[in-house]
């Protein structure tokens, strides 16, 4: 893997050879990264793996065709070769009046930082990792109740992403990736449960105690044990931030450029109007320090910068990547995002859902019969329509509190009535690259099995 002044070298090597080649204009784009990850099972080491990769992307333009080239051979030659291969592929392309590299005037020119994403792995031995998940999984095993193991892990990665493009813009950055996960069985039988909890963190240091994951999980294994019927019917439904998270999901793949220019999306004529409660705000957050998207630059060397997707329930805009923002007449705006093999999409980095004022127990205290969901299963999502139909799994809310599990069952709505009436708990948590409180959407319709 190279550091980011050798990346950045030798991407602007194969810039130069695109000129030579007579392309117009050029990007590159480098991503290495190397990971170990250690497997244990019922308290006996399964697996330890190690890896490491990187490859050149690059892209060329003759006026407005274009084409895109990945390798993983980083010699001189190999990179000529795949330099030639693009510049023979876009002479050819069709073209497209949106295609280009980002405006000059809108690349990023300071220095970047490093927002704290890199605590140097040097800590983070197979010896260390083997420790970790030895732990978590034993925390796992001695719940009562916990009958097998699917096997706990720990894992490190560490990995370097840079950019170049003939019109100026040369950067890059690094950074750590540290996790631990574990999955258990309860029961027997037919009657067997399972669950799983993990964790993940830029810095070892910030990883949450393996005990305590460990716990979670084998406590989550023995809360599914002997699921009950539930009575079809529409009732408020609650949504634990596990998958709950998913919801943002569906809302950024509505509103990113692609989408919209398409005219693919549920919500396309929705800018600047109402799409959630009032009080509802989502953010996405690239400076967040060790966060786990954060990055100081987009995919076309753009400037990133903190901002409200959803302010105070209404839709400010859309994500835009520069062929989308050419398509629909406007400006992009510093959420392109792209791999090695072809051209930049738009996507969040960190992003969240601001948390609510009621605890999820001050949440649920007026259900009188609902659904509390701990697991979502399929992808029955309409992008078009919004109409939501997906299988879960979680436990009936009885008079204001949790009770027994269920399991089998289906829950339906439209994402644009959920969005109105969806109210988020007080109880986010930075956890993971897309954060939500505990959520509450009423109305949902259920289906028992």
């Amino acid at each position: 893997m190279l550091s980011v002044s050798n990346a950045i070298d030798r991407l602007q090597t194969v810039i130069a050879a695109a000129r030579a080649e007579g392309a117009d204009a050029a990007d590159a784009i480098y991503v290495g990264d190397h990971s170990t990850s250690v497997q244990v099972r019922l308290g006996k080491l399964e697996d330890v793996g190690s890896s490491e990769g990187e490859e050149i992307g690059v892209r060329l333009f003759f006026g407005t065709r274009s084409a895109s080239v990945s390798t993983s051979d980083l010699a001189g030659d190999a990179l000529a070769t795949a330099v030639q291969r693009a510049a023979a592929m876009a002479r050819e392309a069709p073209e497209d009046p949106y295609a280009g590299l980002a405006p000059e005037n809108m690349l990023m020119r300071a220095a970047p930082d490093d927002f704290d994403l890199d605590d140097g792995g040097r800590s983070a031995t197979p010896e260390r990792l083997k420790a970790i998940a030895l732990a978590v999984e034993d925390a796992a095993r001695a719940v009562p109740g916990i009958t097998n193991s699917e096997g706990g892990s720990a894992s490190i990665g560490r990995g370097t992403v840079a950019l170049a493009t003939s019109h100026g813009f040369a950067a890059g950055y690094t950074g750590t990736s540290y996790g631990m996960s574990v999955s258990v069985i309860a029961g027997s039988g037919t009657g067997m449960q399972r669950d799983y909890a993990w964790r993940q963190a830029r810095y070892l240091a910030d990883l949450e105690d393996p005990e305590a994951i460990g716990r979670r999980a084998g406590e989550r294994a023995i809360a599914r044990m002997n699921p009950t019927k539930l009575a079809s019917g529409a009732m408020p439904v609650l949504f634990d931030p596990r998958v709950g998270s998913s919801f943002l999901g569906h809302l950024i793949g509505a509103i990113t450029g692609s989408a919209i220019a398409r005219k693919t999306s549920f919500l396309l004529d929705q800018r600047g109007r109402r799409v959630f409660a009032p009080g509802i705000t989502i953010r996405d957050d690239p400076h967040r320090r060790r966060g786990m998207r954060s990055r100081p630059f987009d995919g076309e060397g753009l400037p990133t910068a903190p901002g409200a997707i959803i302010n105070d329930g209404m839709l400010e805009g859309w994500l835009l990547d520069s062929a989308s923002a050419r398509q629909l007449g406007e400006t992009p705006t510093g959420h392109a995002s792209r791999g090695t093999s072809g051209p930049p999409g738009a996507g969040t980095t960190n992003l969240y859902m601001e948390a609510g004022q009621q605890t999820p127990d001050a949440l649920m205290a007026d259900i009188r019969h609902g659904l509390y969901v701990s697991e979502l299963i399929g992808h029955g999502v309409n992008p078009v329509t919004g109409d939501y139909s997906r299988g879960a799994s979680g436990f009936l809310i009885e008079n204001g509190r949790l009770g027994p599990p269920v399991a089998e069952i289906t829950i339906a709505g439209n994402l644009k009535d959920m969005f109105l009436n969806l109210t988020p708990a007080s109880d986010l948590e930075f956890i993971r690259a897309v954060d939500v409180p505990t959520i509450r959407i009423d109305g949902m319709m259920v289906a028992g099995a």
